[in-house]
């Protein structure tokens, strides 16, 4: 095929320097053919079509091959055969081609299958407060110096297009609660619809047709919302396309370049007035003349009214070890000692840990995110201390424990006594009595007083458990004598010489 280069040198030396075709064909190196083709006919470029392929030993198969491509796209996906097992097919029928030439044809014939049924599509269009869209993402963000990948949850009303957007560690159910808590706070309330793709934290399974068996405890959000949630087709992602839409704007906008921040709360505040601030700077795509904020301020009221909080966590049940410690996600959480020898059940939100058993809480940690890491907190084994004084100088929920300003001068003070341990025991079991403000303001007397002994701290705290003399209570006026009584002896001899 000629290129234009060679087309307009051609041109050039015939039109321009008068050279012979003879000469111009054998300096270009081309056929005196194709001089005059191009001298005579005046076109700058050639193409070559060929108006139909010859296919010597696929041609008379053809029709058999579109009914094998056509049935194995009707079943199933686990059940559709590869191209080579059909092409086995075809041979086994008569075929004697090679698999090339099927390979080459199955493309196409899928390309253009592809191309008449999925290049269009129907818009669409939402009432005020009728649905929102929820989808995941995972983004590149630089958290205390550490490349981190975060998973960011995008909530967009479709009517105004209002977007929020929180990053948090996991994808994890608990996730997907604090999510919708937290858009709906700022929405200050819920649509009617909620539009999801086939997540495994809200599907279960995946029925015939539109229908799903949604996870219970995700059923039990939306009740609790009063939203009627809503499966997209599976890889179907225009059915959410603004959402999806939505991911890509975030991505290009917010996490581009790459972010840096200290802690998560920095991250999502930052992220939470960006949202804001987008929504009141540009325009509605289909509203003119107004913004995405002025219109989700119109869609406000239409919205169904925010219910509160639900108590979005996920439970799971697990042992507590001897030395008073439940394992969960790869981490250690203390409880109180007298939980040890019985199941307890761990409640996993977003941001925190609560153990419970038997319906009361046993212990409430922030949540770690970590891997092999023990949160302990020391006031759970205050109670085996009273057994084991000594625990408490090398005992790891005692290492860097930080306690209130008078007691930590009470603690250096008897260190270097010889029962100084036994004291400091005794005051920190007085807290789960008393009370540890009760306890601190006992310890900051006796220090002014300059005295650190445990004796004299539980004598001022059983002092302030004394309640003290009783008032006097004055009787009611009425109940008031008037005339003062006398005491007459003298009566009681009248009544004895009367006898």
């Amino acid at each position: 095929m000629l290129t234009v280069e060679t087309i307009g040198r051609i041109r050039r030396e015939y039109f321009l320097k008068g050279k012979a075709i003879k000469e111009i064909a054998r300096d270009l190196r081309v056929s005196r053919n194709t001089v005059r083709k191009v001298v005579r006919s005046g076109a700058t470029s050639f193409a070559y079509d060929r108006d139909v392929q010859p296919r010597p030993k696929l041609g008379r198969w053809t029709a058999e091959l579109d009914a094998l491509l056509a049935g194995n796209e009707a079943k199933a996906a686990r059940e559709q055969r590869t191209l080579i097992r059909i092409f086995e097919d075809l041979r086994g029928r008569g075929y004697a081609g090679g698999y090339d030439a099927v390979r080459r044809y199955a493309r196409r014939w899928s390309k253009a299958r592809g191309h008449s049924t999925a290049a269009v599509y129907v818009p669409l269009t939402f009432a005020p407060g009728e649905a929102y869209q929820f989808d995941w993402s995972h983004e590149v963000v630089l958290l205390r110096g550490v490349t981190v990948i975060v998973k960011a949850a995008h909530v967009r009303l479709c009517h105004s297009r209002m977007p929020f957007v929180r990053v948090y560690p996991r994808e994890t159910q608990e996730m997907v609660f604090d999510a919708h808590d937290r858009a709906f706070a700022l929405f200050k309330g819920a649509c009617r619809r909620g539009i999801y793709d086939n997540m495994k934290t809200a599907v279960e399974t995946i029925l015939v047709g539109p229908h799903r068996l949604y996870n219970r405890r995700f059923l039990q959000m939306c009740s609790h919302y009063l939203v009627e949630p809503v499966a997209c087709t599976p890889a179907a992602g225009w059915e959410k396309g603004q959402v999806e839409n939505q991911v890509g704007l975030v991505r290009e906008r917010f996490f581009t370049p790459r972010l840096r921040f200290k802690t998560y709360e920095e991250l999502n505040a930052w992220l939470l007035d960006q949202c804001i601030a987008y929504a009141k700077a540009h325009r509605h795509p289909e509203v003119p003349g107004q913004t995405i904020w002025e219109v989700f301020e119109a869609e406000r009221p239409k919205l169904v009214p925010y219910a509160g909080r639900f108590d979005g966590f996920h439970a799971v049940p697990a042992a507590v070890s001897k030395t008073c410690l439940v394992r969960f996600d790869n981490n250690k959480y203390s409880v109180a000692a007298n939980a040890v020898g019985r199941p307890v059940e761990v409640q996993a939100y977003a941001d925190r840990i609560v153990i419970r058993q038997d319906g009361r809480i046993v212990a409430e940690h922030p949540r770690s995110f970590g891997r092999g890491e023990t949160v302990y907190d020391p006031w759970h084994y205050v109670p085996v201390l009273a057994r084991k004084p000594g625990a408490l100088r090398n005992g790891a929920p005692f290492k860097d424990w930080v306690l209130p300003a008078a007691m930590e001068r009470v603690r250096r003070q008897l260190a270097g006594a010889d029962d100084g341990n036994r004291q400091m025991v005794d005051i920190l079991t007085a807290v789960l009595t008393d009370g540890l403000p009760a306890v601190e303001a006992a310890c900051a007397e006796a220090s002014a007083h300059g005295v650190h002994s445990a004796d004299v701290i539980l004598n001022i705290l059983a002092r302030q458990r004394d309640p003290g003399p009783s008032a006097t209570i004055l009787p009611p006026a009425a109940l008031t004598l008037h005339h003062p009584l006398h005491a007459d002896c003298a009566r009681y001899d009248t009544l004895r010489r009367t006898i």
